[in-house]
């Protein structure tokens, strides 16, 4: 799955990489993305921001974004939940890289994972438009997720979905056919880099540039 994540980057930095103009309102960097917060993402009208953790249209409270952080990639085209957002609200969710718990007898520990050939990529989302009892419109997103790569091993069983430059445009195409969208949902086969990271990032109120640094750098 992927829980938390980081986006070291201001609106500027962001409109220069998605080719828009500067997102307002958005606080950024932050290092430590979490569940319920607002985060930027881009469908194909341009840049926005949205809750994480999707709530169906037809949802009778917003509560069940809780629960629904993540969609899985291999049966998008399966579920209920999913039918329409695969179809007609793609998203892509920018990072600089995530982080994921390896359960050890020492208690859970966290790796932040990143790619070495870039510091901006993007995850594959969905989003959605809810309504609440006064017909205000909430929008709010879900990460796709699929099987782990080689550099996940041993870490845990799933991990989000990044795409490169070009599957960025594809995936945000209106006119991309089903079968041509699977294919984009599978492991990330490029270069990744991994360590260990202080544990302080299982406190979503902690958000600083040293929780993305290797443990060993902080020690020094």
């Amino acid at each position: 799955m992927c829980g938390r994540y980081a986006l070291a980057f201001n609106e500027k930095d962001l409109a220069n990489y998605y080719g828009d103009t500067p997102l307002i309102g958005y606080r950024g960097p932050s290092y430590n993305v979490a569940p319920s917060q607002y985060a930027p993402v881009v469908t194909s009208d341009g840049l926005e921001q949205m809750k994480w953790g999707l709530i169906p249209q037809w949802a009778k409270s917003e509560k069940v974004g809780y629960s629904m952080i993540n969609a899985v990639g291999e049966t998008i085209f399966e579920k209920n939940t999913y039918k329409k957002p695969i179809l007609t609200s793609r998203c892509l969710v920018p990072a600089s890289g995530f982080y994921e718990w390896l359960e050890t007898s020492d208690g859970k520990q966290p790796y932040y994972f990143h790619l070495p050939e870039t510091d901006l990529f993007s995850f594959a989302g969905l989003y959605d438009i809810w309504y609440d009892q006064d017909q205000v419109p909430h929008k709010s997103f879900s990460i796709l997720t699929t099987a782990p790569n080689d550099h996940m091993s041993g870490i845990h069983d799933r991990m989000p979905v990044i795409l490169d430059r070009d599957e960025e445009a594809h995936w945000l195409d209106p006119e991309a056919k089903p079968e041509d969208l699977q294919l984009l949902l599978d492991p990330y086969d490029g270069d990744m880099l991994k360590h260990e990271v202080d544990r302080a990032v299982g406190n979503v109120k902690n958000n600083a540039p040293e929780l993305v640094l290797p443990l060993a750098q902080q020690a020094s």
